[in-house]
């Protein structure tokens, strides 16, 4: 699910496309990345986000469409002007690759969100694997969206860091931790442990969980704590889980997940008929034979068109080396280990705010990136949750296998 460079060099041709018809228009017009592609926090459907930055006295959504379908780089349908929406925008699906972009003008929120997410990046060295896996497990779930009740990719995001830095026994910051284990435990904590009624979570100052109480003294315009409250750490009366009136949705989710993985890492788990046909990930989310003939179009057109930067290589090498360890092996970050080594005492849940204290214990889950998410059609034909996102057709022009949605 990470991204590939030949992923990367797809994307870095679109915006090309974009960015020299917006310069055309504009010559002094400043384009920028922000979002998940400036991030590298980007599953293989997830869109582009830009940035124009230029003086206007109102964003020229209308005058930039024109331009798009003068050029031809969207499909015609794709394109929409969203002049209402609380950040205007222009939405639209590249031609040749099918690649969702969102374009607004003169916001710089969302660039710096890319340069705050950058810094934990480096701090939290297992930020991105829990990321990628949280984004494709709500994805595929519809929950992914603000506007469909979901959460946001920057909610997630603050959830997982908010989580990494009160844990109360792993110090996230040290690589190689077990990443399965932080895994499940992510999903009790907002599964069954975190207190959505009376608890706010904040990151400034090393984090901290808040009353919701203490957090209405700062929030602006009168407005009241939602239930996913989430402080934004860079403008702190703001409630960036605001908009997310699906929460409980995604509460039942992660709640079905840490059971889902609970048992499939449990002892008793080696008795069950199916323990060597499926990936333990792979009971929780799938990825479709479309995304993944998807990706393989990228790899035959874009190979060799773009090769990660030097500061890239040393990181992907010890990426690859990171999930090239043996899930058995004592040092692998995935192995597995008895269930008497985690307390029950030591739970995360001390620390959330519940009113709901659970005894469950903690285990290590295998094979964390060992296998593959779907390798069976066992896994595919599956009785849980199932992909619910809009359907996937079949597209002929210049090979692409298939039409994406988010």
């Amino acid at each position: 699910m990470s991204p590939r460079p030949e992923e990367a060099a797809m994307r870095k041709e679109v915006v090309t496309r974009i960015k020299r018809i917006i310069t055309e228009l504009w010559p002094k017009a400043d384009v920028q990345i922000f979002g998940s592609f400036s991030t590298g926090l980007y599953l293989p459907t997830s869109d582009i986000d830009l940035v124009v930055f230029g003086s206007w006295e109102r964003p020229p959504l209308q005058e930039l469409e024109q331009a798009l379908r003068e050029h031809n780089v969207a499909e015609p349908d794709s394109i929409k002007v969203l002049d209402k929406a609380t950040v205007p925008i222009i939405k639209l699906t590249d031609q040749e690759t099918e690649v969702k972009v969102d374009i607004c003008f003169n916001m710089n929120s969302g660039v710096k969100a890319a340069s705050f997410i950058k810094d934990y990046l480096k701090e939290y060295p297992v930020l991105p694997y829990l990321i990628f896996v949280l984004k494709q497990f709500l994805l595929q779930r519809d929950l992914n969206e603000v506007f469909t009740g979901g959460i946001s990719s920057y909610s997630l995001i603050l959830m997982v860091i908010s989580f990494l830095q009160l844990h109360p026994r792993i110090d996230a910051r040290i690589p190689n931790q077990n990443l399965g284990m932080l895994l499940i435990e992510f999903f009790e904590l907002y599964g069954r442990q975190f207190n959505y009624l009376k608890t706010a979570i904040r990151l400034a100052n090393g984090g901290a969980y808040v009353a919701k109480e203490e957090m209405m003294k700062v929030m602006t315009n009168g407005n009241r704590p939602s239930m996913l409250c989430i402080e934004d750490p860079l403008v702190p009366g703001n409630d960036v889980g605001r908009g997310s009136y699906g929460a409980m949705q995604v509460k039942q989710a992660f709640d079905y997940a840490y059971i889902v993985l609970s048992h499939a890492v449990s002892p008793l788990a080696r008795s069950y008929p199916n323990k060597d046909c499926e990936s333990t990930l792979g009971r929780i989310i799938r990825l479709t034979q479309e995304v993944i003939k998807y990706r393989e179009w990228i790899i035959k057109k874009w190979g060799g068109k773009d090769s990660p930067r030097a500061d890239d290589r040393g990181t992907n090498q010890k990426e690859q080396q990171r999930d090239s360890v043996s899930p058995h092996s004592a040092d692998s970050p995935m192995s597995i280990s008895s269930p008497q080594q985690h307390s029950s005492d030591s739970s995360v849940s001390s620390l959330s705010g519940s009113d709901n204290v659970s005894n469950g214990t903690k285990f290590n889950m295998k094979g964390f990136f060992s296998q593959p998410l779907v390798n069976s059609a066992a896994v595919a034909n599956r009785g849980h949750t199932q992909y619910h996102g809009k359907s996937w057709r079949r597209r002929k022009r210049d090979g692409l296998p298939v039409s994406l949605s988010r």
